[in-house]
């Protein structure tokens, strides 16, 4: 029998040295619990995705003293630790495979990811062979990510009489990822007739979370130990070639996993980027209300403030039920009408515009004014702005720039609009009481910048809308294909205008947590000038 323990760690990029000391204080954590065989993720020791740090030499060299620092503390214990191996002019995403203080050999990634937020090829050559190890009596491989989602590195796995395969990953969160990687691990477990330890990421980093969730598969393709889902955990295994394992599986809720995966992309961008304090513009609308319920969950009661910013624009119910989410949250909050501040932007533009009839210039005036009093507080005390925008608003351009758009960190913007609402039904579920008001939640959505605006006077309904997004924008599919789906032409014509018109807006829009397969960012990058016909 041999003890394999999966480190999952929550790594920082660039952060070299606290890597090194959390590797370290998972190996001695290891040893003391006898454990023979340790592994951490992929680039666990440089983070991931360090991106252009690749590009300075120093960072590879520095990368690679530490290393040596990892490799003095593996006595009477194996261990696998991710980072950047450097031959001659050529990087490699590699793992170092250490045993009584020496690297015993050195594997290098061979299938290098390109596509969605994964740029591999552009920094890294890939390797050119499988190596088979021998330990303790145990015959193994070692791969790293998408070295086993490709069927080809799957034939050079296969009839090789492995006990096992290690696979350190970083492999990034969204809705469903949970389904999707069972999948292929299930079906590498019983291609190569051996168990899969798969070792994840775990951590924020900018718009990619990472979930950890590690697992362990049988040779016959069944789930028989997973790790904890969001946070950090060391995951321990007794292997045996004669034993029988049973089978664990728990079923997976959508707006929890989404609620977990917004705390923690929050919680890291906040933490990693030193920032004390968030606040957010509480207007008494769903969006503004799951935010600030998450940053006070997160983060800290004390360390959120709200600003309610109401005009002559907003009801009376929709001013109340803001408050009433702060006195709940029990979060500092204050109100700052902008009333009057509009009043002199009008009194000195009246002149300019005396003869043309109030339009969305106007509107947009009132978002503007919010945003300049957020950024104020911002200058002023040093917060983080956290934006409340969704990705059904940000998809259609139902935005403003300067206005609602600005803030430092964007909370909801890979969210649609029919997920905020069933978040903030988990969110009141999680509290254990009422924190977002009912009113609130069953108002229909309105952005309160004229009198008896909705919504629905702009856009399509959201069940419908969502819909049509979620083709057009996660699956690339046409317009004749999406009116075939069931959708009625005109509304499809006007969804897609109204998403290829506003790419510029989202361009400009702060970064935000990625949880769908493919978010605004890295994941979609369309040009802005575009004459393409739908």
């Amino acid at each position: 029998m041999i003890k394999i323990a999966l480190a999952q760690i929550n790594s920082i990029v660039g952060g070299l040295k606290e890597n090194t000391d959390k590797i370290i204080s998972f190996i001695t954590t290891s040893k003391e619990k006898g454990v023979d065989l340790l592994v951490f993720p992929e680039l666990s020791l440089v983070g991931y995705p360090p991106e252009d740090l690749l590009l300075k030499k120093h960072f590879i060299a520095k990368n690679k003293h530490f290393l040596k620092s990892i490799t003095a503390s593996c006595t009477d214990i194996a261990v696998l630790v991710g980072y950047v191996d450097k031959i001659k002019d050529k990087i490699y995403n590699s793992c170092a495979f250490i045993s009584n203080k020496q690297i015993h050999d050195t594997y290098h990634k061979i299938i290098l990811p390109n596509y969605s937020v994964f740029d591999e090829k552009r920094y890294f050559t890939p390797g050119d062979s499988i190596r088979i190890y021998e330990f303790n009596g145990y015959k193994f491989a070692i791969s790293i990510c998408a070295d086993i989602w490709e069927n080809r590195m799957l034939e050079l796995l296969k009839d090789k009489g492995l006990d096992f395969i290690l696979n350190m990953s970083a492999s990034p969160f969204y809705l469903d990822k949970v389904t999707v990687r069972e999948k292929i691990l299930s079906n590498t477990a019983k291609v190569t007739k051996s168990f899969v330890f798969y070792c994840n990421l775990v951590g924020g980093q900018d718009e990619i979370v990472f979930d950890g969730t590690s697992k362990i598969f049988s040779s016959k393709g069944e789930l028989v130990a997973r790790a904890k889902r969001f946070e950090e955990d060391l995951l321990m295994f007794d292997f045996s070639k004669k034993k029988k394992y049973l089978i664990k599986n728990n079923k997976v809720i959508k707006e929890e996993e989404a609620f977990l995966a917004l705390r923690l992309g929050l919680f890291d961008y906040v933490e990693k980027n030193k920032f004390k304090k968030v606040i957010v513009g509480v207007s008494g609308g769903i969006d503004s209300a799951v935010v600030v319920a998450l940053a006070a969950i997160t983060l800290g009661k004390e360390n959120v403030c709200a600003l309610i910013m109401p005009s002559v624009y907003n009801s009376k119910a929709t001013v109340s039920d803001a408050k009433t989410m702060c006195v709940n949250l029990g979060i500092e909050y204050h109100i700052v009408g902008i009333d009057n501040i509009l009043h002199t932007y009008s009194k000195d533009l009246v002149k300019y515009f005396n003869k043309i009839e109030n339009d969305k210039t106007e509107e947009n005036l009132q978002a503007r004014i919010r945003g300049n009093i957020l950024m104020a507080f911002s200058n002023k005390f040093g917060y983080l702005v956290l934006n409340t925008g969704n990705k059904s608003e940000v998809s259609c351009g139902y935005c403003t720039l300067y206005g609602d758009m600005v803030g430092g960190f964007g909370v909801l913007k890979d969210v649609p609009k029919l997920l905020v609402y069933k978040i903030s039904h988990y969110i009141n579920k999680y509290m254990g009481k009422k924190v977002i008001p009912a009113s609130l939640i069953g108002r229909p959505p309105s952005a309160e910048l004229k009198y008896n605006q909705k919504d629905s006077d702009s856009l399509p309904p959201y069940d419908v809308l969502d819909q049509i997004l979620k083709l057009y924008v996660e699956e690339d599919q046409s317009i004749d294909y999406i009116v075939k789906s069931g959708f009625k032409k005109s509304i499809v014509k006007k969804v897609i205008k109204l998403v290829d018109s506003n790419e510029y807006k989202r361009r400009q829009a702060p970064i935000g947590i990625k949880i769908t397969p493919k978010a605004f960012g890295k994941d979609r990058r369309m040009p802005i000038t575009n004459k393409f016909s739908q």
